[in-house]
């Protein structure tokens, strides 16, 4: 039995005195990165004011996998009692060959996972994982939250602070501006010049099912990765082991913007077409997928400017190929939260210190995720390889690989 993430006590919050008179943080999107950044700041007693876009928040989503590097900053925030019962908890990653069902190896998860990381491994339902940090902040009397807010212009205006406006003139101040505004981040783009978004030719489709409505030998306590050189597909239980979600992602030649685009399901299955019996079952269950596309980013030279800094997938767009773009996020905030906290009275070396703890964590990660894609898509001889290496290889050693990635702590 794998334990829950533990709880942290205020007490472990030290930080320098703000000055009485300083404004509130301005956070600039309200997803995950930018509402776990407003309760982090919020629990080291700093007020923040976030600013969404969007003015409702789409029901809509799709599976997510938080590692031990996550569940404990999950623990920090303390949202972890919320989302406890809704966490899947897998006991392992099963990696299987997609064509022949043939099983390379058993990566251990569960109980091994946590006793060597101190916390555990979930996978969640993004919009259960969301919901729980929106409540948090409606909660938090520190935490202001303006939904309808589209920025238009931001800068500046003297050396101790910094603004926001609108296009109709509405302007907030702050004492700094986290642009947590996600892969097409305009904040990004109009204050660090960066450059433009590179389609990676490849595009991701989605569902989520009733776990009864998938086959009963993939009913299981687990992660499944199956490997083909056109495709693969990962799928995993959420809400409490009853429903499955599922992400099927192949080369694609059709870039979009849209996170939530309805697709046939023949844009899935006809790929799939030579993969074997189970598999191709579980694939034909949901009666609608929705795609979207994924992309890359080359790497910023720097995340800060003055009072304005880059979190999450503002920063560093990764692509889905080690589950770790959400935690990433999670990541930026704890430090991020951590840096102002020491630093009140100086916070353009307060985002300095984070900027240049979070830059080289963060591309080691972007670059691993990129290499897993190729290592999923290999075909021929170079399929085999792996696949004999992977069966070859002890599976604890295998995971032993990415103590890196899930030892982190803040």
């Amino acid at each position: 039995m794998t334990k829950s993430p533990r709880a942290v006590p205020r007490a472990a919050f030290d930080s320098e005195p703000a000055r009485a008179d300083a404004p509130p943080i301005l956070i600039v999107g309200a997803g995950i990165g930018g509402l776990a950044a407003a309760l982090a700041l919020a629990r080291r007693g700093i007020d923040c004011h976030v600013l969404e876009r969007r003015t409702v928040f789409e029901p809509e989503g799709a599976g997510i996998q938080i590692g031990p590097n996550g569940t404990r900053i999950l623990a920090e925030l303390g949202i972890t009692e919320h989302l406890e019962p809704l966490a899947g908890k897998p006991d392992a990653i099963h990696v299987r060959n997609a064509v022949s069902g043939a099983t390379l190896a058993d990566l251990p998860l569960g109980a091994w996972m946590a006793a060597r990381h101190g916390d555990p491994y979930w996978v969640l339902h993004r919009q259960d994982l969301h919901a729980a940090l929106l409540a948090a902040a409606k909660a938090t009397p520190r935490i202001e939250l303006t939904m309808g807010f589209a920025v238009a212009e931001a800068g500046s205006p003297s050396d101790d602070a910094v603004e926001v406006r609108e296009r109709d003139g509405r302007t907030f101040r702050g004492d700094a501006l986290i642009a947590a505004d996600g892969l097409r981040s305009q904040l990004r783009d109009a204050v660090f010049n960066a450059p433009p978004l590179r389609f990676a030719q490849r595009s991701a489709a989605r569902a989520v099912i009733p776990l009864d409505a998938a086959p009963p030998a993939l009913r299981e306590n687990a992660v499944g990765l199956w490997m083909s050189p056109r495709a693969h597909v990962v799928h995993y239980p959420v809400r409490g082991n009853r429903e499955l979600a599922m992400i099927f992602v192949r080369k694609d030649t059709t870039a979009s913007d849209d996170w939530s685009t309805a697709i046939p399901r023949s844009w899935v299955l006809d790929t799939a077409e030579a993969f074997c019996a189970p598999l191709r079952r579980l694939l034909e269950a949901p009666p609608q997928w929705k795609k979207w596309a994924l992309y890359e980013l080359p790497p910023l030279p720097f995340w800060q400017a003055g009072r304005i800094t880059l979190l999450g997938d503002a920063a560093h767009p990764t692509l889905p190929f080690l589950a770790q773009g959400a935690v990433l996020a999670l990541e930026d905030a704890a430090v991020l939260a951590r840096r102002i906290a020491e630093m009140p009275n100086n916070i353009p070396r307060a985002l300095t210190a984070y900027a240049m703890a979070r830059r080289h964590r963060a591309s080691r990660v972007v670059s691993a995720a990129r290499a897993n894609g190729r290592i999923y898509h290999l075909d021929g001889a170079l399929a085999a390889a792996r696949d004999v290496t992977m069966r070859m290889t002890p599976p604890r050693l295998l995971m032993a690989r990415y103590d890196w990635v899930y030892g982190w702590r803040p």
